[in-house]
């Protein structure tokens, strides 16, 4: 990837390292890294206690944010070495003295409190120094109403009787529902194992034959630029996992194929956010979020990619036909590109989809993801040997490894700072009571708890980074979903594609900056266009919680139910691109557009009575079409 594709994801991704280090410091990290990697691998196999391992795992990753993230861009400062070995000695001193250390969490030590706001505030530190001041601004604001709360009269709604600073302390750091608690052991374990993967799959030339082959399958046509990018997105998105290095590592490639082919700069960039954040969305890999789904319902990994596979469909389905019709509305042209022919490049190096495909076989012949991930980075690593120019030596494998454990830090350091949120929020009872607050403030009417659950997800995505805003709406939001009857899957699930969906949407939008600034484009534009081929998005996860169909989309129900919900909702995701995209056969008018719109949202009721009034609607709106067109015509 270029210098600019690398400050590109630096500026708009808010969980990539920036610090790019040199000489024996790089050497030294590489080594460290390289370490916790193979632990990592070993732990799959040999797995012992629990929380001394998500404690130990914080013990490196912590000094190793220090070191890699900061101020100056190219070496760490004095101070960030003594902040590493501060955070190495904080963190160890658990280990050191573990058994006691847990015995005594109802009686904490002096030393114990010490050390347990000094993780704390090294951890806050570390989440501000990789995803900027807004998370541990929030961090901070939750951990002063767990201390000053006891101030508010017990009679308001969010009062509790107040906790002093031993208390709070113990909380963070000496039980499971802190710092160390579900988000930290997600990180721990399914993550890396899966940025490790991705890092292996990457330096096996992976991403660059993703590329080649999106090129190569779609050749000669209006629309074969728009499928390209789309195609290349959902592919890159399995090696990189964000949704801005995906987009700017696309369109670096492929703006230049969709300029020639006619795309104006903001559309183009909307393609390239849309195609950016979809792998976030899609199986198999999904987002860092969707593992935390996995431990909050005690499902497999599994189970949660089976219920991303519809949402997905759908997504896909609402871009490409959006692609079809602004193919046609601008008046794109064929592009030659010099690529490889496709099946000659299947034969060659379609060995890298093999991996892929290893993680769901496994996982669905009863395997763990753990270890299902770790076989399929197994096999990435000996079919590299393979591609003479990608093949992973000794040298190379180590700096893969390293790549992965250095893909997770931010992530990391952001589940472990919004462990404090978690500890707070169990701690007075705060999930709660706000769930309270917003079933009130909706009067009890779920179709408006739903919307404003979902506003607060897209308000809290715009400050902090996805798997923290997931974290924090799911203790906080979901239980006023579950409380007015919706299911967890499908409570968790809103709440997963609106934390998803904040990255593209107004005012900040990281991915469709990102891709303004490949294009060229206004930026707020580009929000909006990407906003159009995205809508899908945002409609169809109301459907998981307001129709009595909704579980149909995340695949639960009878075959026959599936299959109904299946196509009432592609046929409401059409009728909404024309809609938003204004082309049937031809140029829609006002007419057919408002008739599609209202079509869309009576199929995304998913009931027999307003599914057959959508399709009439449908139905009238191409008819009207046709009458009018042949109108224009004569």
């Amino acid at each position: 990837m270029s210098t600019t594709a690398d400050e590109l994801i630096a500026e708009y991704d808010a969980e990539r390292p920036v610090r790019r280090l040199t000489g024996w410091v790089a050497g030294a990290v590489t080594l460290v890294a390289l370490g916790l990697s193979l632990y990592v691998l070993w732990w799959t196999f040999f797995p012992g206690a629990v929380q001394p391992y998500r404690i130990g795992f914080l013990a490196v990753v912590l000094p190793l944010v220090f070191v890699c993230f900061g101020r100056d861009k190219r070496r760490p400062s004095v101070a960030d070495w003594l902040l590493a070995a501060l955070a190495l000695v904080a963190c160890l001193y658990p280990l050191a003295v573990f058994d006691e250390f847990i015995r005594r969490a109802s009686e904490p030590t002096a030393l114990d409190v010490a050390a347990g706001l000094t993780i704390t505030a090294l951890v806050l530190e570390g989440a501000r120094r990789t995803v900027g001041w807004i998370l541990p601004a929030v961090c901070l604001g939750f951990i002063a109403y767990a201390y000053w709360g006891g101030w508010l009269p017990l009679s308001w709604p969010i009062g509790h009787k107040g906790y002093d600073v031993d208390r709070i302390a113990v909380a963070f750091t000496m039980g499971t529902d802190g710092i160390y608690g579900v988000p930290l052991d997600v990180a721990a374990t399914y993550i890396i194992l899966f940025t490790i993967y991705g890092a292996v799959l990457d330096h096996s030339g992976a991403g660059k034959f993703f590329v080649d082959v999106s090129l190569a399958a779609f050749r000669r046509s209006r629309s074969a630029p728009g499928r390209t990018v789309t195609l290349a997105g959902f592919l890159l998105g399995t090696v990189s996992g964000s949704g801005v290095a995906t987009t700017v590592s696309v369109g670096s490639v492929a703006w230049p194929i969709l300029k020639r082919a006619g795309y104006p700069r903001e559309q183009g960039g909307g393609v390239l956010a849309a195609a950016g954040i979809g792998a976030i969305l899609s199986p198999p890999t999904l987002g860092a979020a969707a593992f935390i789904i996995a431990e909050y319902l005690r499902v497999s990994y599994l189970t949660v990619l089976l219920y991303a596979i519809i949402p997905t469909f759908l997504y896909y389905l609402g871009i490409f036909l959006a692609i079809e019709m602004d193919a046609r509305r601008y008046g794109t042209q064929p592009v030659t590109v010099d690529a490889p022919r496709l099946w000659p490049l299947l034969k060659r190096f379609g060995y890298h989809f093999s991996s892929l495909f290893v993680i769901v076989i496994l996982m669905a012949l009863g395997q763990s993801p753990f270890r299902a991930v770790v076989y399929a980075t197994l096999l990435a690593f000996a079919l590299s040997f393979l591609d003479r120019e990608h093949r992973l030596t000794p040298r190379r494998a180590a700096e893969a490894l390293a790549a992965g454990v250095k893909s997770v830090l931010p992530v990391a350091v952001t589940c472990a700072a919004a462990g404090t949120i978690v500890a707070v929020v169990t701690l007075t009872g705060l999930g709660l009571k706000v769930s309270s607050l917003i079933v009130g403030l909706a009067g009890g009417v779920l179709a408006v708890t739903a919307l404003l659950c979902a506003v607060a997800v897209l308000l809290l995505g715009l400050a902090v980074p996805v798997t923290a805003s997931f974290v924090i709406a799911a203790v906080i939001i979901g239980p006023a979903l579950t409380k007015l009857g919706v299911s967890s899957p499908e409570a968790y699930m809103f709440i997963f594609y609106y934390a998803v969906l904040s990255e593209v949407s107004p005012p900040t939008a990281l991915s469709a900056f990102a891709a303004s600034a490949i294009t060229g484009g206004n930026a707020h534009r580009t929000m909006i266009a990407t906003w159009k081929y995205t809508l899908p998005a945002f409609l169809v996860p109301f459907a998981f919680v307001l129709t009595p169909a909704g579980e149909a989309l995340l695949g639960i129900g009878s075959p026959g139910q599936i299959a109904w919900t299946l196509a009432a909702s592609a046929l409401a995701v059409a009728t909404l691109a024309v809609a938003t995209g204004g082309w049937l056969a031809g140029p829609a008018g006002p007419v057919e557009r408002v008739l599609c719109a209202v079509a869309a949202l009576l199929l995304l009721v998913l009931s027999p009575v307003p599914v057959l009034a959508g399709t009439g609607l449908a139905v009238a709106a191409l008819a009207v079409h046709l009458i009018l067109r042949k109108r224009r015509t004569t």
